[in-house]
């Protein structure tokens, strides 16, 4: 209690009281960079140290020239790659003219929830002219995950791949043990013509739904199916009799999307940077915020072969990006390199039964380490819905309404002048309240044809759910048929997860239960909730901090399907939160 008091004095200082402590908060950020990576690690992990710099870089895509937000001037952004215990420490400067957080998408951050990155739930932004480094060990996850921007929409083009592969000695537990020929990072992507910040910023001064994007992407690149682009379309070079390793991230900010590449099966390896059970396919589905690891043996005719990806649009009657994006796989033979490359076949934009064949597919490697019983047993609904147009004004959605999202009902509210994490842990009232409910507040047929207009509009709310350290969590997450039924990607900061079954219509627990897969259920750290439908996840609650969890739709974010768990600390520093780098940005 006495360390907390001292706390709360430090967030209550003025801009001048903190600079006269700059050269000690220097010092000890020296002393912390020395350490961090030395304890609780074994010696053969490594640190890395990365320099990313947020700045504008010109470009030109489908016949129009722009400049966009970029990390260090590439787009996509820098690979990391790291091995399994390795630390990261990465340097963040904001050279842009946006305030800008990063995001280290999947990474669990044990009690390093400083460095998980959204804006104003973990940190206050990076200003322009500012910099932030953060610092976490990668522990216990092996495959791709990745980092973007979590301020506003600037991950449309501030992103990149990280890579974790297994410790040195350690084998992948695929292909025999051989590591691939290759491994080739695939990010799936959305682009607009007009700059995202002003794409979301129109929408919410109205209300109305933003524009769709006018391209989709393969590191970043529109494809040959697009004006001004084939000079340019993403092309990766095989040979024949190849296995290799394509990783795969979905970037884009709204769109689901089904990928296929002609002529070859796709082995699923992983998903999320946990390890499955190999399954063969033609098709993948991928949700924004997913990664999906596959191996490919390129076993066909020399040649060229197109991978393609369109939306997966589950939503009936809203409008949504229907191009389809293209990089070829090349072979390199010449005889074979004329003439159009080969064309997967791709599913119907609505083909919610092949969607669902690839997720229910999905089994983990290994029996899983699944307690039995359950602390907390949460029921979450998720959906959008309708505010009413203040008085006077005239509003962008529906009727003279404002597009919102909630989950249980509340719509998301992040502060504007602390971080949710720093006024917990430095004990500052008037920021967020801890009562989220565990439970819909009016029950009700979630996915009838007609839901009660009564129940279109939420309630406004920053709100998070306490839990306490080591209790087992499970989560029903039943989507809602209000305004529009859709898969919804639900993302979990700071958390893998188990799926235990996921199904259509409402949860009954009287017959749904029996469907849990207690055995083998996938891990991951994003999990789509089937449009009218339900996902049911379980996860221990190991890991202290505040962690958002929010639809990975970035327009339903905008509008409010978002909540945050506040973990307790446990017993020990073992099971607790680590005091905040003292070069945590301002507010």
């Amino acid at each position: 209690m006495r360390v907390r008091a001292g706390k709360q004095a430090v967030l209550g200082m003025s801009s001048s009281s903190r600079s006269s402590i700059g050269l000690y908060s220097q010092l000890l950020l020296l002393l912390s960079l020395t350490l961090l990576c030395s304890q609780l690690q074994l010696a053969i992990a490594k640190e890395q140290y990365h320099e990313f710099v947020i700045q504008e870089a010109a470009v030109t895509r489908l016949c129009r020239s722009r400049t966009i937000m970029t990390v260090n001037g590439q787009f996509p952004g820098p690979a990391v790659e790291v091995s399994e215990g390795d630390c990261l420490v990465v340097k963040v400067t904001n050279n842009g003219n946006y305030n800008v957080t990063v995001h280290w998408h999947g990474v669990r951050q044990m009690r390093t929830g400083w460095s998980d990155g959204p804006e104003f739930v973990t940190q206050c932004p990076i200003r322009p002219g500012e910099s932030y480094t953060y610092r976490f060990t990668v522990q216990a996850q092996e495959g791709t995950l990745w980092w973007h921007a979590h301020s506003s929409w600037l991950r449309a083009t501030v992103h990149g791949a990280l890579i974790i592969r297994p410790r040195a000695g350690v084998p992948y537990p695929f292909n025999d043990g051989k590591p691939p020929a290759r491994e080739i990072p695939v990010i799936l992507g959305e682009w607009w013509d007009m700059n995202p910040i002003d794409v979301v910023r129109a929408a919410t001064a109205t209300g109305a739904a933003p524009n769709t994007s006018d391209a989709l992407t393969v590191n970043g690149q529109p494809g040959d199916l697009y004006k001004c682009s084939s000079k340019d379309t993403t092309t990766f070079p095989v040979k024949s009799g190849e296995t290799n390793l394509l990783r795969f991230i979905n970037a884009a900010l709204n769109t689901e999307l089904f990928v296929s590449l002609a002529g070859h099966t796709m082995t699923v390896v992983g998903v999320d940077a946990s390890y499955t059970k190999p399954y063969a396919t033609s098709v993948l589905m991928i949700a924004p915020g997913q990664t999906t690891d596959v191996l490919v043996t390129f076993d066909q005719p020399p040649g060229r072969y197109y991978l393609a990806a369109r939306a997966y649009a589950s939503a009936q009657g809203v409008p949504f990006d229907n191009t389809t994006t293209t990089a070829v796989f090349d072979y390199g033979a010449a005889a074979a390199s004329t003439g159009s490359p080969a064309m997967p076949t791709l599913p119907a934009y609505n083909d919610t039964a092949t969607a669902t064949t690839f997720t229910t597919s999905l089994r983990g490697l290994r029996k899983a380490e699944l307690p039995s019983h359950v602390d907390e047993s949460l029921f979450f609904t998720v959906g959008v819905g309708l505010f009413n147009c203040s008085g006077g004004q005239s509003c962008g959605g529906p009727n003279n309404t404002r597009f919102t999202a909630s989950i249980n009902n509340v719509s998301f509210v992040l502060p504007s002048t602390v971080s949710i994490l720093q006024a917990h842990y430095h004990g500052a009232a008037g920021v967020f309240t801890a009562d989220f409910p565990a439970n819909p507040p009016v029950q009700f047929d979630y996915t009838a044809q007609n839901v009660s207009r009564a129940l279109w509009q939420p309630v406004p709310g920053t709100k998070v759910y306490k839990l306490k350290y080591g209790y087992v969590v499970q989560i029903v997450l039943q989507g809602t048929n209000i305004f529009a039924a859709e898969n919804h990607p639900i993302h979990i900061h700071g958390y893998d997860f188990y799926i235990l079954a996921e199904g259509f219509g409402n949860f009954n627990a009287a017959t749904d239960t029996a469907k849990f897969n207690l055995d083998d259920p996938p891990m991951r750290n994003t999990v789509g909730v089937p449009v009218n439908g339900w996902a049911v996840i379980r996860f221990v609650a190991d890991n202290p901090g505040v962690w958002l969890m929010h639809c990975h739709l970035d327009v339903h974010i905008t509008w409010g399907l978002a909540m945050a768990f506040l973990v307790e600390d446990g017993v020990g520093v073992l099971q607790s939160l680590e005091a905040p780098p003292p070069d945590l940005p301002l507010c």
